[in-house]
């Protein structure tokens, strides 16, 4: 593996902090997933979450997540409706593997309760839990198929529109902050960003996340 050279002052820090946060769009938006804060948009990104937690090449979690979405399945409800047959199709035609009739069962299940809890919208969970950052990942983490690293890749892109839940930064993207120098917490990663800016946090994170997966460490040193 290349040796990747860390930056080292304040100067080099903000400078590198500001090439990778500086497009404004965080993991999910450069995969072409839109993070606002709406029912459709927070489903489909929490779909996105389980299926990036899955073991595997992260654009094959990429490509089923756009799959499921560009079949329809767009929101909870849509997706509860669908057929088990189905979802086992498009996930298999978007590249999927392992046992995708657990998963698309998994993917059923989750679409019905959140539509038979939340009435298919994630804010009614937000609020169940008073913008508290601990009930909200309880709440999430009860989800059928969502576990601990699903619910932190979730909230790394809901923390742009959530604030309460900052920072966030997920096992990748710390994993990309130590080899470059940049911290070792999401603590850290904030006050990089700026302390309260979720939004640029959340920019930041997604980008050492994309560094890592993608191994683009060379191009930034």
């Amino acid at each position: 593996m290349p040796t990747t050279t860390a930056v080292s002052s304040s100067e080099d820090k903000k400078r590198l902090v500001r090439r990778l946060a500086g497009d404004g769009r965080g993991f999910a938006e450069q995969y072409g997933f839109r993070v606002t804060n709406n029912p459709s948009s927070l489903f489909q990104l929490l779909t996105l979450s389980v299926l990036l937690a899955r073991r595997g090449d992260f654009r094959c979690a990429v490509a089923g997540a756009a799959a499921l979405r560009d079949a329809g399945w767009d929101s909870a409800a849509r997706l509860a409706r669908s057929l088990h047959a189905d979802r086992v199709r498009v996930l298999r035609e978007a590249g999927q593997r392992g046992d995708v009739d657990a998963l698309a069962d998994d993917l059923g299940d989750l679409a019905r309760t959140v539509v038979q809890r939340y009435r298919g919208d994630l804010r009614r969970l937000r609020a169940l839990a008073h913008h508290d950052p601990a009930g909200e990942r309880r709440l999430l983490v009860e989800l059928p198929g969502v576990d601990a690293e699903a619910v932190d890749l979730f909230l790394r892109e809901a923390q742009a529109l959530w604030r309460e839940v900052a920072p966030v930064a997920d096992r990748r993207a710390l994993a990309a902050a130590r080899r470059l120098g940049l911290g070792r917490s999401a603590a850290d990663l904030a006050a990089l960003a700026g302390g309260g800016e979720s939004e640029r946090l959340a920019w930041l994170v997604g980008a050492l996340a994309r560094v890592e997966l993608e191994k683009r460490y060379a191009e930034l040193t």
